[in-house]
């Protein structure tokens, strides 16, 4: 599905060359970044293991502003083939071991054991959702499975959904997906940790269903979800539930663990940032979902990783760098 190359011969990435900028991340929160800072004129460069972020994890796109309904796997091409264009080194298949600030300049060592040096660096590699870690989930990802309510709500569109969790993302998704879906069912393997406010405007949904105290134990289908295996944890009972998608809400994992060191982080180990998308340390810019903010959506990761090169520029510009 994701049908894109790396460019490796043009232009050529030299092991000497000190970047302006560096995108450490390959969703549309870094290649957004580093599409803002070539066209500023910095010396630039992605690094990332792969390209897509989460928008691997979903399988269309329709709130992205210009298209009405585009594959996911297309949008990430269009990222990449705009990138391209301006020449902008594209670094993958690669993983940073560490990450040092020595006066002005970032040394990011590979785990290969490559030095890579700049002036500033934009943290972008995003958050990885919490899975159920189930059979079927793998499989049926985009088929049914979705990890973005906001995202995906439309595409099932009088259908049966199931929400997988009981804290705040999961009953403020299965609220939004009750305006489409003809039946939503949250199912949660304990209590409610929602807070109380959001539970009482839950109870006057009248096509909002609840199953606590029930695990899921498999997702089944089988080119698209068509039930759960389920048991009741108070009786033992093992049974089929139809349903037609799956919503996993039960948190996002920041990628953070590299920065643990050089910036300050909230309790939920996100990257706090200001307005202008600035760390605690100078030069190091973050986006997309690994920090602070509290929306996980295509269109704010990129512009986002825009605010960072805009701001790293001006930086560059005020030190003499």
């Amino acid at each position: 599905m994701f049908n894109f190359t790396v460019e490796t011969k043009k232009p050529a990435v030299v092991e000497e060359t000190v970047y302006d900028f560096i995108a450490l991340g390959g969703g549309p929160a870094g290649l957004n970044g580093a599409l803002y800072a070539k066209r500023k004129g910095l010396r630039t460069a992605v690094l990332a293991y792969d390209l897509g972020g989460q928008l691997k994890n979903t399988s269309s796109v329709d709130n992205y502003l210009g298209f009405e309904d585009i594959d996911a796997g297309a949008l990430i091409d269009r990222f990449v083939s705009h990138l391209k264009s301006l020449a902008v080194p594209l670094i993958t298949s690669v993983r940073v071991a560490s990450i040092e600030k020595q006066a002005d300049m970032f040394h990011l060592r590979l785990e290969s054991g490559r030095l890579i040096k700049t002036k500033t660096l934009l943290a972008a590699l995003g958050g990885s959702p919490r899975k159920l870690d189930v059979p079927g989930e793998e499989r049926l990802g985009g088929k049914g499975v979705s990890y973005c309510a906001t995202c995906d709500a439309p595409f099932f569109k009088d259908k049966h959904v199931v929400v997988a969790g009981g804290g705040n993302s999961a009953v403020e998704s299965a609220m939004d997906l009750a305006k489409w879906a003809s039946a939503v069912t949250i199912i949660h393997r304990s209590k409610f940790r929602a807070d109380q406010t959001l539970l009482d405007k839950l109870g006057t949904i009248r096509n909002i269903q609840v199953r606590l105290e029930t695990q899921i134990l498999e997702i089944l289908g089988s080119d698209h979800v068509e039930s759960v295996r389920i048991k009741d944890k108070r009786t033992e009972e093992v049974s089929v539930f139809p349903a037609d998608g799956v919503f996993i809400e039960i948190g996002t994992i920041p990628n953070t663990a590299l920065f643990a060191g050089l910036a300050a982080l909230n309790e939920a180990k996100e990257i706090i940032v200001d307005g202008l998308q600035r760390t605690s340390l100078e030069g190091l810019y973050a986006a997309g979902d690994l920090t602070d903010q509290p929306y996980r959506q295509i269109i704010i990761a990129a512009a986002e990783g825009a605010k960072a090169a805009l701001s790293a520029s001006n930086y560059l510009n005020k030190k003499g760098l």
